[in-house]
């Protein structure tokens, strides 16, 4: 029988409409650095790691990942050993692979929505049972777990997390994810959280939030380098556990599927891993301007409300006179080549999504455009869209 999958719609909207943009305020990855900067940041020289890198054989690279970049990913866990460590063509990737190994026809999947389109629509179309259990606007789209309780019953199999979510910003914090894992425990079920905004907590006093893999037995995270550590070009992710069966078993099906990562960007992805101080550094410095900037700048603005993040890189603006999201987006990117993502790509009508850790002078022109924009279709927004 042939897989039947739905489009990925912010992927193809990304892929469409990107190029086009000028002020690309869709884009969630921390401002992506150049090799040079990396190479920058290193204690060596530039021509002494350069010529490193000119020798470095192309080969496929260790299956599992290099020990030094295993190793290097596990200290970001708690007790967590290279051994627990897959490391895969970014988080898309290593998503995928967990639930394409754990999940057969017909298994309950429990997930948040809205959420990254894939940790709904990719265990559907492996003939998953998916239910969702709602993130709504009243609650600030934190969830309510009599709702997930009530959704989780004997025969799930796992558990979709986003933490902190895609697009709203919403994050589990430790309290939360115990309850969440007091859930899972009753049923047996395993948790997979993809955490890949996991190092950018919005509040600067808090920067750190748990992960699932170091609170549950049956915990498996995800994550990559393309966001917080600004590495998109990388496509460099991996999959952590403490259970070396799920590992054992996600191994068994990356054999099939991805082989390798290469050995170039396996050693770029050690390079910066061993910076990853500095390069957190910075990106939360981005954020939290941003943020600043978009509170400063929604505050006068009457047709707009922005829902601060509580981490990550994308946070909802609400837009109440708008009807059809995409309708917007489309005209906004052809008078003033701002692009944003419409609600519409996570059912959210009525909603864009935002990047928050751009360059903040290019979240900034792009702003003063919305406002124009917003400005220049005032007398004809109370009508649907502009």
């Amino acid at each position: 029988m042939k897989m039947q999958i739905e489009p990925f719609a912010l992927e193809k909207w990304q892929n469409k409409h990107g190029k086009q943009a000028r002020f690309n305020l869709a884009d969630t990855c921390a401002d992506c650095m150049t090799l040079e900067k990396l190479l920058s940041l290193g204690s060596a020289s530039h021509e002494g790691q350069l010529a490193e890198l000119l020798e470095l054989k192309l080969t496929y690279g260790e299956i599992q990942g290099s020990p030094e970049l295993r190793r290097l990913v596990a200290k970001r866990y708690a007790g967590l050993t290279a051994d627990g460590i897959i490391m895969m063509n970014g988080a898309a990737a290593a998503n995928a692979l967990v639930m394409h190994t754990l999940l057969v026809p017909g298994d309950r999947v429990v997930s948040f929505h809205p959420t990254y389109q894939q940790l709904h629509a990719f265990p559907t179309s492996l003939g998953a049972e998916v239910v969702l259990v709602p993130l709504r606007p009243k609650n600030r789209f934190q969830p309510d777990m009599e709702e997930l309780r009530r959704a989780v019953t004997p025969r799930t199999k796992l558990i979709l997390l986003n933490n902190p979510n895609n697009p709203t910003g919403t994050l589990l914090d430790k309290p939360m994810l115990d309850s969440i894992v007091a859930i899972a425990r009753s049923c047996g079920a395993y948790i997979l959280s993809d955490e890949i905004c996991m190092d950018l907590p919005a509040d600067e006093r808090s920067d750190s939030i748990s992960s699932i893999a170091d609170l549950y037995e049956r915990g498996i995270a995800t994550s990559s380098l393309s966001k917080a550590m600004s590495l998109a070009a990388l496509r460099i992710g991996w999959i952590a556990c403490h259970d070396r069966d799920i590992i054992s078993q996600c191994m068994k099906m990356r054999d099939y599927t991805t082989i390798g990562c290469g050995a170039l960007t396996d050693r770029l992805a050690a390079m910066a891993l061993a910076r990853h101080d500095s390069i957190l550094a910075h990106s939360r410095q981005l954020l939290r301007t941003n943020l600043d900037l978009l509170k400063k700048w929604s505050a006068e603005e009457e047709t707009i409300s922005f829902i601060p993040p509580q981490g990550g890189t994308s946070a909802l603006l609400r837009l109440p006179s708008i009807e059809g999201s995409e309708a917007y987006c489309k005209q906004l990117l052809t008078e003033t080549g701002v692009l944003l993502v419409p609600g519409s790509c996570f059912g959210l009508e009525g909603y864009v999504r935002i990047g928050c850790a751009m360059n903040p002078d290019v979240l900034r022109q792009g702003l003063e455009r919305i406002s124009d924009f917003q400005e220049k279709n005032s007398s004809t927004a109370g009508a649907g869209v502009p």
